[in-house]
Parts: C-alpha cells; structure tokens; sequence
C-alpha cells in the first residue's frame, strides 16, 4: 500500500492498554470481531503491541494500537534499558490493576506532528511539559520503522490523557505495511472539565478540529464501524 504524509497534524492512533498481549487479541476478536495484526517490541520501554489499521477517510492512516508490557523481556521489572517509566502510564498501578481485573480499554491517543521539537515547544508555551524528544524504532517484515516521540521521564499522559502523546515518523508509516480491515473510525471526541483550556493547547499544536466536550470526568470517545456494527471505545 502506497502511502503518504502531509504536514497537517492529525490524530495517528489510539491507544488500547491490555494486561496481556493475548488478553488483548482475545478482547478485540469479541469487542470488535477481527483479528489484530502483527506488531512488534519496543525495548526501550519494555513493552510490544498489536496494530490494525482503522484508518477513514477523515482520520487517513489511523490505527488502532493495543499495548501491554512485554512480560518475557530482560527488562520486564524496569521500564526498558533506560529505566525511564514506561509511556502513557503503563507503570500506574492502579491502571494496571484495573486493566488486570476488567480487562483492556482505551487509555490514550497519539497524534503525528511533521515536527516533534516544535510541537513540544508550541506546549511549553502553554505551560505543559510534553517530555523529552526521543528517538525509536523497531525491525519490521518490511524494514526499519524510525520515529520521533514526546515522553515525560514519569510517564505521565497530560490533561488526563486528553492531550495526545506526539510522534514524528521517518520514512515509513507504519499504515505502509498494514492490510486492510473490516474497521474504520467513524468519530472521536474528547471530554474534560476544562474543555477551553484542552480546546487551546490543541490548537497551539495544530489540532484545532477535535471536538471537545465539557464533562465532570475527563475521557475518550471513539467510535468504530466494525463486523458487529458501530462499537463506542471509552476511556
């Protein structure tokens, strides 16, 4: 599949936290009714994944990420060779507790920049911390996939996890290599108690068009088409 990237800051993926990778193939089979594809490891986080491509013709090159902490690595105990904590969180206990006990849910979404650094700053400018430039990649079929991610040292997810992670990705998108699916993203909205200051820091790096709602607790909302009809993932 021939993709492209343009310079217009989108929304890349969503991100769907299980205890387990096989917990997490077992809860998109019976939610979603399909078959995650492959994914891969990331070492310097100690954690690996399962992609599929949900990708619209308003959301180009989405995917749906389903992540969980790479049990069998070296590393399981820390959060990779770099003893960073392991991003969106992944090292909350409460949040893997509940995952453990309910079962995988979405916790996040990634949005692609054209630039990481000067996203960042657009965010220091708002007075948050979007954490450190890093570089990654991991070996695929296809090749080497490189990116550029914005990680707090902690971890932590900003706004509630209402604020996207940000990526930059090298040469290759990962959508390159994925097949088709019987998903795509029909919608996604967010909620938050301070819908104009969430409405502002988004719009400081570009993403101005995604709706935001006032709500008592912060969440997510996306909503698939998928084999079983329309499917609502909350945070």
């Amino acid at each position: 599949m021939t993709v492209s990237l343009d310079a217009t800051p989108r929304l890349d993926h969503l991100v769907v936290l299980a205890d387990t990778l096989g917990q997490g193939v077992a809860w998109c089979e019976a939610t979603l009714g399909v078959t995650p594809g492959p994914g891969g490891e990331h070492p310097l986080f100690g954690t690996h994944n399962r992609l599929l491509s949900v990708a619209a013709a308003a959301f180009p090159l989405a995917y749906l990420e389903i992540i969980a902490i790479n049990k069998e690595a070296a590393s399981a105990d820390a959060a990779g060779a770099t003893g960073r904590k392991r991003w969106f969180d992944m090292d909350d206990e409460a949040l893997r507790r509940d995952v453990r006990q309910h079962g995988p849910r979405l916790i996040h979404w990634v949005a692609r920049v054209p630039d990481a650094d000067s996203a960042c700053a657009a965010l220091a400018v708002q007075g948050l911390d979007g954490g450190d430039v890093l570089r990654a990649s991991r070996e695929t079929p296809h090749g080497l996939l490189e990116w550029k991610i914005a990680v707090r040292p902690d971890g932590r997810r900003l706004m509630d996890g209402c604020l996207p992670t940000l990526i930059e990705w090298g040469a290759v998108h990962p959508a390159a290599a994925m097949p088709a699916s019987a998903l795509a993203l029909s919608s996604f909205s967010l909620q938050h108690p301070q819908p104009d200051a969430l409405r502002a820091v988004l719009a400081a790096i570009g993403l101005p068009d995604v709706a935001v709602l006032k709500a008592k607790r912060p969440a997510l909302h996306a909503v698939l088409q998928t084999p079983r009809g329309p499917v609502t993932l909350t945070s």
